[in-house]
């Protein structure tokens, strides 16, 4: 496996452009890879959004993500053993997914396409990765098929490198994101909030900057007053620089994960709040897939378009 760096985005955006520029986004190239019979690892998603978006705007193949950026949050010994497949069954069912290097090469991608997405988010506002999300994987375990933590890194990377003074992680996935709340919890700079199903994976929670954890059957009201009351104002108080928006499409009722009880239309109000609490606030957004695995699956990859649909209209 190459360990090709992320490049940096280059062309020149004039200061008073604001948000208004050629929306892009990134997605790995590669979604195959040999996986037993009765696997859950949604593949048909990510090349189901591709198609849905290619008409609409420009979607690049994701770089793969540099090692030393992944040690930023992740044990450097635990990663070399993942890189040369010197891993256990335990290991391998936390993660979900049998080891193969086309596995870890795909985790490395998609991770990738996350730090591709910040710099056009640093550039001109707005970044998207049709991928990433994975919010479970810890410093020296993966979890939930998560085996790096795009948020953290990326959260690392911005503050390490004075890109940002102060991240916020909006994770609005189903499930709580347990390793992002691990692996930043003692940074100050970094507020991270989690809506989630309190009686969902993971059985164990880690503490976040907030917890909202919710019932089963939440509809598209509940949720949608949750978002308004308890998750923008608080984002408000820490007014941070940059902003990671995990947009999980596994509040979707019908989901195989999940027990709440969203409409598409309520996902796509969600979405509406968060980006435009971005664009209101001039705060740079990265948006980022993280779960969904409805029974339907072209629900599923609507409501992962949704994303970057609204992403359009209210930045664009």
């Amino acid at each position: 496996m190459t360990d090709a760096a992320v490049p940096d985005a280059t062309e020149p955006v004039p200061p008073e452009s604001g948000f208004r520029h050629a929306f892009r986004a990134y997605s790995p190239a590669d979604y195959g890879f040999p996986l037993p019979d009765g696997h859950r690892f949604p593949y048909y998603k990510y090349e189901g959004v591709r198609r849905r978006l290619l008409p609409l705007l420009p979607v690049l193949d994701t770089p793969a993500l540099r090692w030393a950026d992944a040690a930023r949050v992740h044990d450097p010994h635990w990663l070399r053993r993942w890189r040369r497949g010197e891993v256990d069954r335990h290991e391998e069912r936390a993660f979900g997914l049998p080891w193969s290097p086309g596995v870890v090469e795909r985790a490395r991608r998609a991770a990738g396409g996350s730090l591709a997405a910040l710099h056009d988010a640093l550039r001109v506002g707005w970044g998207a990765n049709l991928a990433g999300g994975t919010h479970h994987a810890f410093r020296d375990r993966a979890e939930g098929f998560c085996l790096v933590n795009d948020a953290a890194i990326l959260t690392r990377i911005a503050l390490d490198d004075g890109l940002a003074r102060r991240v916020a992680v909006v994770d609005l996935d189903v499930h709580q994101g347990n390793g992002t709340a691990a692996l930043l919890g003692t940074e100050a700079r970094a507020f991270t909030l989690s809506v989630h199903g309190e009686r969902n994976y993971p059985f164990r929670k880690e503490v976040s900057s907030l917890d909202i954890g919710l019932g089963d059957g939440v509809t598209d009201a509940e949720y949608l007053s949750v978002v308004r009351e308890r998750v923008l104002p608080p984002l408000e108080a820490f007014r941070p620089d940059l902003l990671l928006y995990l947009a999980g499409a596994d509040v979707l009722a019908g989901d195989r994960f999940g027990r709440f009880a969203l409409t598409l239309d309520g996902v796509r109000e969600r979405n509406r709040a968060v980006l435009g609490w971005a664009r209101a606030a001039g705060v740079p957004v990265v948006t980022m897939m993280a779960g969904g695995y409805n029974h339907d699956h072209a629900l599923t990859v609507e409501a992962h378009a949704s994303v970057v649909l609204d992403g359009l209209d209210v930045l664009g």
